[in-house]
C-alpha cells in the first residue's frame, strides 16, 4: 500500500524539529562548515526513479562519502568477488579515518566505506577507467537523470589543502603494498569524487539500482542480484561508520551517510530514501536525516526486518 507521503513528510518533518538546533557542521572541511545547519530536506524514489520530497530536498548538497556506493558498485561491476580480497566485509567499530585498526591488519580495511577501504575501491576504479572520477560522474548523471550533477571545486580544493589524514592513509596503504596507482593520483581523485554536488531527490534516483536488485534506471544490469545484497549488507554494517549497530536498531535499513548531512537508505523491492541535513552528530552522521529516516520507517514499517 502506497502511503499518504504529504501526511507522511509532515510527521517527518515535525519528528525532526527538535534536533535541528542540534549537532554540528564538518567544520573541519573549512567549504562545507559555512552551510545553514538548520536545512533538512528529505525524498523517496520509486523502483520506477518517480520521486516525491519536503523540504530542501532540491538543495545541492556535497555528497561526501555517499560518493562510496557509487565507486562500489561500478567496481564490483567488472571485478566481482575479486575486490573483496583486498577489502573487508566486516564492521569498523573504529572511526572511518582511522590508522591503528588498519596498520594492525596490515592494509586490508575493514569494509569499503571507511576512509581507507573506499581509497582501495578508488585505487581500482582509476586502473578500470583511466579517470574514476569522471566515470563516477557520468554514472550518476546517468542513475539521477540530472545531466548538470558535477563536482564542485572549492570543496575539492579545500579538501586537497586539509585532507592531511587521508593522506596519511594513502601512503601507509601504498608503503604495506595496497596501492597499484600513485598516492598523488589516488588522492585527487578520491577528493573529487566526495565534492561531486546534488541533492535528495538525485541521489534518491541514483541509488535506485541497490533497490532494483542490480537493475539500472535503463533496466539494464549493473550488478548480479547477490551483488546488489552484498553491496545492501555492507552499508548496513558499516555505511554510518562506528554507529553502525545503532542505526541498524533505529532505522532497520542499509544506509551511506557523509559528513555533508546526507544520508541514503535502501529498501530492497520498494523504493530509496534520501534525507539531509547538514548538523552531524559525534561519529559523522546527520542528525537530522537519521530522526527523519527513523520517523519513516516507524510510521510506515518499512524495514528490512
Amino acid at each position: 500500500m502506497v502511503p499518504d507521503y504529504e501526511v507522511l513528510f509532515e510527521q517527518v518533518t515535525r519528528a525532526v524539529g527538535p534536533v535541528l538546533g542540534g549537532g554540528q557542521v564538518a567544520d573541519y572541511i573549512p567549504a562545507l562548515a559555512r552551510v545553514d545547519p538548520a536545512r533538512f530536506g528529505f525524498a523517496v524514489a520509486d523502483l520506477a526513479t518517480c520521486t516525491c520530497g519536503t523540504g530542501d530536498w532540491k538543495v545541492p548538497f556535497s555528497i561526501q562519502s555517499i560518493s562510496k556506493i557509487f565507486t562500489l558498485a561500478l567496481v564490483l561491476a567488472v571485478d566481482g568477488d575479486a575486490l573483496w580480497n583486498r577489502v573487508g566485509k566486516e564492521p569498523s567499530g573504529a572511526p572511518f579515518n582511522s590508522f591503528a585498526q588498519l596498520e594492525r591488519e596490515r592494509g586490508i580495511p575493514r569494509n569499503p566505506f571507511v576512509n581507507a577501504g573506499a581509497l582501495i575501491v578508488t585505487d581500482r576504479l582509476l586502473t578500470l577507467t583511466g579517470d574514476a572520477r569522471t566515470a563516477l560522474r557520468e554514472f550518476l548523471r546517468a542513475e539521477s537523470g540530472n545531466p548538470d550533477v558535477d563536482f564542485d571545486a572549492r570543496v575539492a580544493e579545500s579538501e586537497q589543502r586539509h585532507g592531511h589524514r587521508n593522506s596519511a592513509l594513502a601512503h601507509l596503504l601504498a608503503d604495506l603494498g595496497r596501492l597499484d596507482n600513485p598516492v598523488e593520483a589516488v588522492l585527487e581523485h578520491y577528493f573529487w569524487q566526495c565534492s561531486l554536488t546534488m541533492n535528495c531527490r538525485d541521489l534518491a534516483r541514483a541509488a535506485g539500482f541497490l533497490a532494483r536488485h542490480g537493475l539500472r534506471a535503463d533496466h539494464s544490469r549493473l550488478l548480479t542480484r547477490s551483488e546488489a545484497k552484498r553491496v545492501n549488507a555492507v552499508m548496513l554494517i558499516g555505511g554510518t561508520y562506528d554507529a553502525a549497530g545503532e542505526f541498524a536498531h533505529r532505522v532497520g535499513l542499509p544506509a551511506k551517510s557523509g559528513v555533508g548531512g546526507g544520508i541514503v537508505a535502501i529498501i530492497p523491492g520498494r523504493c530509496t530514501l534520501c534525507a539531509w541535513g547538514p548538523a552531524l552528530d559525534g561519529h559523522g552522521n546527520s542528525l537530522a536525516a537519521v530522526t527523519a529516516l527513523d520517523a519513516f520507517t516507524t510510521l510506515t514499517g518499512w524495514s528490512i526486518f
